[in-house]
């Protein structure tokens, strides 16, 4: 019997759930791709006398108001983002400070406290909404998650390293491999068409923190922060963000999935 057929079957299937994971995928991002394109967009010299990262600020709230208004995200699913904002502020606070200096904001705003301009925090929100946008778009389900309170010691532990890495040692690597171990037997259920697929959850952290690594290289590119290494002229930031990124979309993934609708749709094993 041909197999020539049913190959190309196979490969039109693939084909239309390929593009239709792209499309929700892309809807997913709204608010990052928008966000990012406002960056992208917005002179540095800033619009109507408003300085950039005060445009940034409005840009970023009047979305989130706008996506609640349209019911593209819920209140309850605000809050989180909200709460994102604020660990993003803070850790930016921290970087910047004049002690560590990690990365800096060169550009001035009236919306700039302790050096960090306010529309910093929506940057770490913006993943917080992607993962919330793709968990009802892909109808998202999570087997062998591991138990709450152990899920939420590693990502306060991710948290609190980026802090304490500066006095007392990066333990980063050692985080990653608890998380490795925690979410070993993790998989994600996802359903791009009328078919429900799978990967291990620990793929998608590692994926999703290399997008952010892209998207970090545009915004210091168009200048609106910067590495020291990158005051004299840009480059490339360092692949080492990478895994930072990725242990910081485990964070994320936590925060996310405490939200109560979100929870109903993750098993987590009996002891």
């Amino acid at each position: 019997m041909d197999s020539r057929p049913r190959r190309i079957e196979s490969l039109r299937r693939w084909a239309v759930e390929f593009l239709y994971f792209g499309i929700k995928e892309a809807r997913a991002c709204l608010f990052v791709g928008l966000f990012l394109f406002a960056m992208l967009l917005t002179p540095r010299a800033g619009v109507l006398g408003i300085p950039r990262y005060d445009v940034l600020l409005i840009v970023a709230i009047g979305l989130q108001l706008w996506m609640v208004w349209a019911k593209l995200e819920t209140w309850d699913e605000l809050k989180a983002v909200c709460l994102f904002h604020l660990v993003g502020f803070a850790l930016e606070a921290f970087k910047v400070s004049s002690s560590i200096q990690s990365w800096s904001y060169p550009d001035f705003a009236y919306t700039k406290i302790f050096g960090v301009p306010l529309f910093s925090g929506f940057m770490y929100a913006t993943i917080g909404s992607y993962m919330i946008q793709s968990w009802r778009l892909l109808d998202l389900r999570v087997r062998h998650h591991p138990p709450y309170w152990m899920a939420a010691t590693i990502a306060i532990l991710i948290y609190a390293n980026f802090f304490t890495h500066h006095y007392i040692g990066d333990y980063r690597w050692y985080l990653a491999a608890c998380a490795l171990g925690l979410y070993s037997r993790t998989m994600v259920t996802f359903r791009p068409l009328d078919r429900n697929r799978q990967m291990p959850l620990l793929l998608a952290f590692v994926l999703i923190g290399f997008f952010i690594w892209l998207a970090e290289n545009i915004g210091t590119f168009w200048g609106v922060w910067r590495y020291p290494n990158q005051l004299g002229a840009w480059s490339v930031v360092h692949l080492s963000k990478w895994s930072s990124w990725s242990l910081l979309v485990i964070m994320t993934f936590t925060i996310v999935a405490s939200l109560k609708h979100i929870k109903e749709k993750i098993h987590v094993p009996e002891a």
